[in-house]
């Protein structure tokens, strides 16, 4: 009778540990991960720009997709649009103010799957003081074994958001100027039991 129970015990241990959602850490370090953004100047051509220093972790289970999560954050004084004098404009007071608020943060609340295979991602983004619901669709780029011994999984989402809405000013570019379109493009290795984090937010 015994031996039955412990049988049982790890059949369903076993049945657990492979329905878990694997954790991952957004690979930065090596740059295989992305936070892009553009916005029209003056109606005429489009500014393109990105966030260099960023990190984060995300969960993700094939079996359950709807329960994933993500937290992101950003330092947002590391706006980059290839033009330094712009940049220095962009993080002053007048626009990011980073010196007051030096982080943007992105944290997931939902995700709910689609029909055509894409999940739809819903979470709290807060930007210069601001927090707002923001909705991602994300698609899955692909998943495996890299050559270095670890697993991989990808994926990136598309959206847009009104700048004024998070209390960023623009007016003067015009009405064309007011739509920031957004990129994120995520590549996380999974965290092995065990291994220790530094400097990420962790999953909550």
């Amino acid at each position: 009778m015994k031996q039955l129970l412990l049988t049982l015990v790890l059949i369903t241990m076993s049945v657990l540990q492979s329905v878990q959602a694997t954790d991952y850490v957004i690979d930065t370090e090596k740059a295989h991960a992305f936070i892009d953004f553009r916005i029209q100047h003056l109606g005429f051509s489009w500014m393109s720009g990105r966030f260099n220093d960023f990190s984060g972790t995300f969960s993700y289970d094939d079996a359950n997709p709807e329960a994933s999560k993500i937290r992101v954050s950003v330092d947002v004084s590391s706006i980059d649009t290839n033009h330094a004098e712009r940049d220095k404009h962009l993080r002053g007071k007048k626009y990011l103010d980073v010196k007051h608020f030096p982080e943007a943060q992105f944290i997931s609340t939902s995700f709910e799957q689609q029909q055509d295979g894409q999940l739809l991602m819903t979470g709290d983004f807060t930007l210069h003081g601001v927090t707002r619901s923001m909705t991602f669709p994300i698609e899955k780029v692909g998943q495996g074994n890299d050559p270095w011994g670890g697993y991989r999984l990808g994926f990136i989402g598309e959206t847009q958001f009104t700048i004024a809405d998070y209390e960023i000013d623009v007016g003067i570019l015009g009405p064309a100027s007011q739509v920031v379109y957004l990129t994120l493009s995520i590549e996380g290795v999974a965290i092995k039991a065990g291994e220790q984090l530094k400097k990420i937010p962790s999953i909550q």
